[in-house]
């Protein structure tokens, strides 16, 4: 077998760390097709002692999939809303859908929404910057108008996510998925009272400026993700993701907190359940 090929091998399921909420995945992109599929890998991440996963939607279709997956399996929340990347496809139609889907109980979150600055110019029918900052605008206005907490991708956008964020005026509880930038912005995020989920680029050595923002998060505005299938983390970079992987994060948070891996574990998951709401809907 090639290195390429061995490198592709799904990661062992780690020693299991318990209990952890997966606060961001998707769930359709890891290959769930079905109820029994969503199952099989809410099984497997229960094996590592992941007991529950908020599974993001990133376009209308994956929103409408998400919120039926929520009804599939008690372990499993949805967030909806279009991603900047397709901001330009936020038609009256999918607004409405977005709207319906989002009042949804067991929809938790709007998201994955936010500025995306790094594809426009690379990718074939990326949206341009305006399309995402009015998308942006929308999504903000409808976790207001819901309540749920405002899910937010932002790559390369420190100062376009700011500057929507305190244009429109943010909403009660903001998260930042797969917190990837350094400790300047960390400490706006800080101080405005958002929260940082952090991911497998936890884990990547070469990920100094994020490495050297964590210690400043409080543990009160922390939660932790997989974001797969995408950001296994070391040593299984470039390997499909899943759930069950997210004790591999909390353990390399841990190296990097000085903590143990136990209590971060326990602080994230009574974290994910206060600002999703979970504990109202737990079963």
């Amino acid at each position: 077998m090639s290195a390429t090929k061995q490198r592709r091998e799904p990661p062992p399921i780690p020693q299991p760390l318990a209990p952890l909420i997966d606060a961001h995945t998707h769930l359709d992109a890891c290959g769930a097709r079905n109820a029994d599929d969503v199952r099989a890998i809410l099984d497997r991440a229960a094996s590592a002692g992941v007991q529950a996963v908020v599974t993001i939607a990133d376009d209308l279709e994956a929103a409408r999939w998400a919120a039926e997956a929520a009804d599939w399996d008690p372990r499993v929340y949805a967030a909806v809303a279009l991603h900047p990347t397709r901001a330009n496809a936020l038609t009256p139609e999918a607004r409405s859908v977005i709207e319906r889907l989002a009042a949804h109980p067991r929809v938790v979150a709007v998201g994955e929404t936010g500025m995306d600055l790094y594809w426009p110019g690379r990718l074939e029918g990326c949206a341009e910057p305006a399309d995402q900052r009015e998308a942006f605008a929308w999504h903000i206005d409808l976790a207001k108008r819901t309540g749920k907490p405002l899910m937010i991708h932002n790559r390369d956008a420190d100062a376009a996510v700011l500057d929507v964020l305190r244009a429109e005026g943010a909403p009660e509880t903001v998260i930042f998925h797969c917190f990837s930038s350094g400790a300047a912005m960390a400490r706006a995020c800080i101080d405005e009272g958002w929260l940082l989920s952090l991911s497998g680029t936890v884990s990547f050595k070469n990920a100094r400026d994020l490495r050297e923002a964590v210690p400043l998060i409080p543990a009160d505005q922390m939660l932790v993700e997989t974001d797969a299938p995408f950001l296994t983390p070391h040593p299984f970079r470039g390997a499909p993701n899943e759930p069950y992987c997210l004790p591999y994060t909390v353990r390399a948070l841990a190296e990097v907190l000085s903590r143990p891996a136990e209590t971060i574990a326990e602080q994230t998951s009574a974290t994910a359940k206060r600002v999703y709401g979970l504990a109202s809907c737990w079963n």
